[in-house]
């Protein structure tokens, strides 16, 4: 099995993530990083990785390791990504606009109607969006509720294995994720749901995403970490603003007062800022004609420019550096250097577009 070595790779360093990762960058595989290790407990983590390989299969997991070309894009680029995913559903983790919302596990009646118009709106506005939150109680199964009643994908990432549903309350959600979007996670089967996990889950709902939305949020807690986490990966944080006395609101209103979060008041602020183009608007003539070779541009910057050229709504920086096969900083550099020759401009979301 082609993730054998993955799995084992992820129980020898449980706990060490950054260095599993380091090993597999270093030696090209996890299977050849494997054979150069000599450490403690190995014969061991092999034998738990096989018996989860087994697992796997007899219940149709759907893996995606680093060495897959369709691991989902966005989070290939972030430093602490997972090594492996565990899939369950109709998962498409990289198509289209993908929107996480989060929030408070105790939301009001306010904080549920924004979730539900936000999920309406961005469904009636956007050609294809997908929805992404933690299952957990309050404004993350709102989203996923809402998802399902105007069907919109949605990808439930939780905080343990695939062999069990936390909270059991949510199990029928669960279920029905799985009909359109399904569920996402890093952990392994037998892993239970302790509170060290659900932090660490938080940075795929983050990373996953092309915008994350903060609804409701006290002053402290989860929804918080995750709105941190996605500002370290340079997405785009959004929020809803409430009243000064609005305890359930605390969190949202000193994310906007620090200048950390984007105010919004619906989806179409959210899908502006984004500068994502709406179902039914005209587009701009496609040029026909594409830029032939310029002498002052590189090699590396002239493919840049024409892979840009050939997409209308433009491409996320992301998947320019899996396209090229190019290091991240790099294509970075050679995008701004375009950017100021005015052939190129940077739109909110990391999404460069071919200045026409």
């Amino acid at each position: 099995m082609a993730y054998l070595y993955d799995i084992a790779l992820s129980f020898l360093y449980r706990t060490r993530l950054r260095k599993a990762l380091a090993l597999v960058e270093r030696y090209g595989s996890a299977e050849e990083a494997w054979r150069h290790l000599d450490e403690a407990d190995m014969s061991a983590c092999l034998v738990r990785a096989e018996q989860e390989a087994e697992w796997i299969e007899a219940h149709g997991i759907r893996v995606w390791t680093l060495a897959d070309e369709d691991y989902p894009y966005r989070l290939r680029q972030c430093p602490d990504k997972p090594l492996l995913l565990y899939g369950k559903g109709n998962l498409h983790p990289s198509d289209g606009h993908i929107v996480s919302i989060v929030g408070t596990r105790k939301p009001t009646e306010r904080g549920k109607e924004l979730t539900d118009a936000l999920v309406r709106e961005l469904h009636e506005r956007l050609e294809h969006v997908t929805i992404v939150s933690g299952g957990a109680y309050g404004i993350d199964i709102a989203a996923h509720r809402a998802a399902f009643q105007y069907g919109v994908p949605t990808i439930i990432v939780p905080a343990h294995g695939l062999d069990r549903i936390y909270p059991y309350q949510h199990r029928a959600d669960a279920i029905k994720a799985l009909e359109n979007g399904g569920i996402l996670t890093e952990f392994p089967s037998g892993t239970e749901p302790v509170a060290a996990y659900f932090v660490q889950r938080n940075r795929i709902v983050a990373g996953l995403s092309d915008a994350v939305v903060v609804v409701e949020s006290r002053d402290k807690g989860g929804s918080l970490i995750t709105a941190s986490m996605a500002c370290d990966y340079s997405r785009d944080l959004f929020t809803f603003p409430g009243r000064p006395s609005d305890v359930s609101s605390q969190g949202c209103n000193n994310l906007i007062r620090r200048q950390k979060a984007q105010l919004i008041t619906c989806a179409d602020d959210l899908i502006e800022a984004m500068n994502w183009t709406k179902r039914n608007t005209p587009s701009l003539p496609v040029q026909t004609q594409l830029i032939g070779l310029r002498d002052d541009l590189t090699a590396e910057q002239q493919a840049l420019l024409t892979k840009l050229q050939e997409a209308e709504e433009g491409l996320h920086i992301n998947l320019l550096v899996m396209e090229t096969e190019r290091p991240y900083s790099d294509v970075s550099a050679d995008l701004v250097m375009l950017e100021l020759d005015g052939l190129v401009r940077s739109l909110p979301g990391g999404i460069y577009r071919f200045q026409r």
